[in-house]
């Protein structure tokens, strides 16, 4: 049976969304879209040939409703959901921090929902997106979601305990590895390489070193072992990093980002 699916809150992550969607085989004329600019859904009708409709209209139609707005959104979008949505939808939500249990209380009981956190490769299709079941989700509710976010990149299901944690590694990730790339960068100035030769050399060190880390099934140790000759550059460098304190300061980072996410389902925006 034919499905309809609404993504409401159309902005960067929900039009990868739309368009993972359209090119994984779903027909535009089955897609749905909401968003608060009317120019905005005039570009994705233009764009990818969908219906934009109000939220009300995507509640009382869409067999599965993507929730794709900010985490401060998500209550008042809710309020506007509630009277329209039955039990028998699939309500995704794709907010950082928000619990299966925020949005179960707000709607019908019984409503199906399901946590999708997403990163920004969803972009390229590259991306990591953690899935968990609130109370009423079936394993048909989690593969509905697959199908869906399988199309922009990976998926991997996970209790929801785990989904503050998987925010701070997975959803904010991304922005880890472009603050380091950064700063090598601004290394590389400093000994004396022109901006732009030093950016292309760590964006594919940086590119090579992950479909290492993909392919070859080795431990990073032993990968980062392989580059580490004794009284050599790398082992030089790394002291500096150990010396600086690098590592306590990503598990920090980490924890203060995973402290957040729990922030952020208790309403404090």
């Amino acid at each position: 049976m034919t499905q309809t699916v609404a993504v409401l809150g159309t902005g960067k992550i929900g039009e990868a969304l739309l368009s993972g969607m359209i090119r994984a085989g779903w027909r535009a004329g089955d897609l749905l879209v909401t968003t608060r600019r009317a120019e905005r859904a005039e570009k994705l009708r233009a764009r990818y040939g969908v219906e934009a409709v109000t939220n009300a209209e995507a509640a009382k139609s869409a067999d599965i409703l993507i929730l794709a707005v900010k985490p401060q959104d998500m209550g008042r979008l809710l309020d506007e959901l509630a009277p329209h949505v039955t039990a028998d939808r699939l309500v995704i939500s794709a907010a950082a921090g928000i619990t299966t249990g925020f949005i179960e209380e707000r709607l019908t009981a019984g409503t199906p929902v399901v946590r999708v956190m997403p990163n920004t490769p969803v972009l390229v299709d590259e991306g990591m997106s953690v899935i968990s079941a609130g109370s009423h989700a079936t394993a048909e509710h989690l593969d509905h979601a697959e199908s869906i976010f399988g199309g922009v990149g990976k998926t991997l299901r996970v209790p929801e305990s785990q989904q503050d944690a998987a925010t701070a590694l997975s959803g904010s990730g991304p922005a880890y590895f472009y603050f380091l790339v950064e700063a090598m960068t601004d290394a590389g100035i400093l000994l004396g390489l022109p901006r732009a030769q030093a950016h292309d050399l760590i964006v594919q060190a940086a590119i090579g070193a992950a479909v290492m880390l993909r392919d070859s099934g080795e431990h990073p140790v032993k990968l980062r072992e392989a580059v580490t000759s004794p009284a050599g550059t790398t082992i030089s460098a790394i002291r500096e990093l150990e010396n600086h304190g690098v590592r306590a300061a990503l598990i920090a980072a980490l924890e203060a980002a995973r402290d957040r996410s729990r922030e952020l389902a208790t309403g404090n925006g």
